[in-house]
Formats: structure tokens, sequence, C-alpha cells
């Protein structure tokens, strides 16, 4: 299934993708909540695939505005430095644990809203599309073999970064220094609409295997990330297993898996985008998520 939030009479509504259309999820049956976030609470993806074919209660996919899928998971954590070509390009080694931080709610914007441009830091916006996890039930200290029974679906997130502390990072010195430029580094992560989500999110068995999943991002029609998932340092299952071990993950919570290679701060010359610019991120098993940049 293909879930999304999306609005109706100037309401959010949980929807499930039924050809051209989105079945209203809650209006062909009131028992069930109307976010998916609620769904997932309430184990209730069953009772959604009851409904697909529903003839009532339907709106045109092209006509309704999308929202974000999960816009306030109780956690959204983002995972970097997990792509070997990226690493490269960065002049990253390869970590031997997985490396993670907690990206603001607060940024979380859905597919065709616009990503602004922060005034104070204007001049090097960047893209890092990454497939994304949904968690479905709740989650701790979980082996890898039985990690993928937790996730619900996969989504799409544009980490969008503002790099003007990328490069003090690698001057920093003492024992302080590195820490607060990597800080600085992760605030820049942080800005309101600096997380896109969407379109959807794909239950599990739309991706059986998330470790051969095709990732691309575009600007302004150019590609500038094509990776497959077998290039991650850590699989879905590892990052779970891992972080299940300090967090409880619940139901609507959001793991980010990290950025393949293609970013604009690792190309030469750099390129980060600009008001008027439109950046894609796309799976094929989930669609795109599509924004543009305003001032």
């Amino acid at each position: 299934m293909h879930l999304v939030m999306f609005t109706k009479d100037k309401q959010p509504r949980a929807g499930v993708i039924d050809g051209d259309d989105i079945v209203d999820i809650n209006a062909n049956d009131r028992s069930l909540p109307p976010s998916l976030k609620g769904i997932l609470e309430a184990n209730a993806l069953s009772r959604v695939k009851k409904i697909i074919k529903s003839k009532k209660h339907r709106t045109s996919r092209s006509r309704a505005k999308l929202l974000p899928p999960i816009s306030n998971p109780g956690l959204l954590l983002s995972v970097g430095m997990n792509y070997h070509e990226h690493l490269k390009e960065m002049k990253t080694p390869v970590p031997e644990k997985p490396a993670a931080f907690t990206k603001s709610v607060a940024s979380i914007v859905g597919s065709g809203a616009a990503i602004k441009v922060p005034p104070s830091n204007p001049g090097m916006l960047d893209w890092e599309g990454e497939l994304s996890v949904v968690i479905g039930k709740p989650c701790h200290r979980v082996k890898a073999a039985r990690a993928l029974d937790y996730v619900a679906g996969y989504t799409l997130v544009n980490d969008v970064s503002a790099r003007d502390w990328v490069a003090p990072i690698f001057k920093a010195q003492g024992t302080m220094g590195p820490i607060h430029a990597w800080e600085h580094n992760l605030l820049g992560k942080m800005f309101p609409t600096f997380c896109p989500m969407g379109p959807c999110i794909a239950t599990r068995d739309e991706i059986p295997d998330p470790a051969r999943v095709r990732i691309r991002t575009r600007l302004n029609g150019k590609v500038m990330q094509d990776a497959s998932t077998d290039d991650l340092v850590f699989g879905v299952a590892e990052l779970i297993e891992y972080y299940s071990q300090f967090y409880l993950f619940k139901p609507g919570d959001v793991i980010t898996t990290g950025s393949p290679s293609g970013v604009g701060f690792g190309r030469t010359p750099k390129v980060f985008m600009k008001p008027g610019d439109v950046v894609e991120v796309e799976v094929s098993q989930i669609g795109v998520l599509r924004n543009p940049i305003e001032a």
C-alpha cells in the first residue's frame, strides 16, 4: 500500500492510494484514526487494506495537496556518514559504529511545500536525499534478524543542510573545538522547512529488501545523486538493532538512513540550491518528493 496525508475541507486526512485516486480512510471507516500516525499506533494497517477498493470518499491524486505522511513523529533520528561513496567525497573515514542525531520535528514539510532559504545562512543550501524508515510498533532492544518486523514502511526525506559550518569541523582544534564545530554543523540542518518528507509511506511489502533500493536526487531536472542502498555502511536492520539498544522506538517514529554521494558540498566546483530551483528525491517504489526553493 501507499499511504498519504492530504488536506480535505482544509483538514488533514489519512488516505490510501488506489490508481489515480486517494481513498479517505477515516471517512470509509469512522473507527479508524484520521492520521497515519494514529493508524500505526492502533496497529490498524490490515484494516486499511479492506477499504482500498471502496468507491466512496475518493479524491483525485492530481488535485490533492499532500502533507508529510508523519508530521509529528515522537522521534526523528537522522543517520549520517552511512554511504561509502559519500564518505569518500566528504573525505571522512568509515565509522566503526553508526552515527546519528535527532533532527527538529518542526523542520518537517510535505512534498510540494517550499524549502525556505534562511536569511542568516543563504549561500550554502545543500540537498541530501535519504531513504527513511517508519516504525510500526514499539521497538526496544531488538536483534537485526527481527528488526524489519518492526518496520511499517518507508518514505523519503531530504535532509536539507546549510553547509556553512562543515569546513570548520576539519580545522577545529582541542577538545571542545570539534564538539562546538559539529554542533554548529547540525544546527545547519534544523531550520524550518529543512526536512521535506513524503510523498507517501510505502508499506514494507512494497520494498521487501531495503538493501536493494535505487535512490536519485535531481536539481532542476539534473541528476545529482544516483545510488543504491547496497552502498550503505550500516543497513536498515543494523541501524534498528544498534539504536534500539538506547531508544524505545514507537509507531510513527522515523529513521533516515543517510545520504548517498553527490551532495553539492562534495562537488568541484561546489553547487548549492537557490531560490527558483526545484529539488526532487525519487525511489520508484515510493514516488517523488518534490520541493521548490524560495527566499
